[in-house]
């Protein structure tokens, strides 16, 4: 494979990373975006790099919604980027959680709940994409610690301009710009 043959994806966290973490949002009306996020995610899409999202929900396990509801805030995060020219490309979620009141969604140890690599490899298997073509974008240890386990390089965001932030990583790699 070449390098114009290879395909390169950014995985990021959703809720402190794209949006600002209000606790289990779900609804539209509680989509606001972390400064810089819709710039990144619009830049990435003109390179040519995937856009895929990989996010623990337990707020479903924990009845406080449904999937629907997930699915809800990920149309109106689209709805919101497609006027900036720009969307995500996949959306991966993981509803599970050890002590869920959900029945359902009780399992003791989901492969993709992270810190697991479940969703980033599915997400990178789905895509065709190699781990060593990959980034993760994420906001606490459990996101790194499933970005290593997948093989993949990740970045702790801490806040500020997301599209700054991944400007200055993309600088030491062989992502296109």
């Amino acid at each position: 494979m070449t390098a114009a043959d290879r395909r390169y994806a950014v995985l990021f966290d959703r809720d402190g990373v794209l949006n600002v973490d209000h606790g289990y949002a779900h609804r539209p009306d509680q989509l606001e975006w972390i400064d810089g996020a819709k710039a990144a995610v619009a830049a990435l899409n003109r390179a040519g790099v995937l856009v895929l999202v990989v996010t623990n929900q337990s707020g479903v396990a924990r009845g406080y919604y449904g999937e629907a509801d997930v699915d809800g805030f990920h149309a109106a995060m689209q709805e919101d980027l497609a006027g900036e020219g720009a969307q995500i490309d996949g959306f991966y979620i993981c509803p599970y959680l050890a002590d869920a009141p959900v029945e359902q969604y009780r399992h003791p140890d989901h492969p993709d709940r992270k810190p697991n690599p479940g969703m980033l490899v599915r997400a990178l298997q789905d895509f065709a994409v190699e781990p060593a073509n990959a980034l993760m974008i994420g906001d606490r240890e459990s996101d790194m610690q499933a970005a290593a386990a997948a093989g993949v390089a990740g970045h702790r965001f801490h806040g500020g301009d997301l599209a700054a932030f991944l400007e200055r990583i993309l600088a030491g790699t062989d992502f296109p710009r």
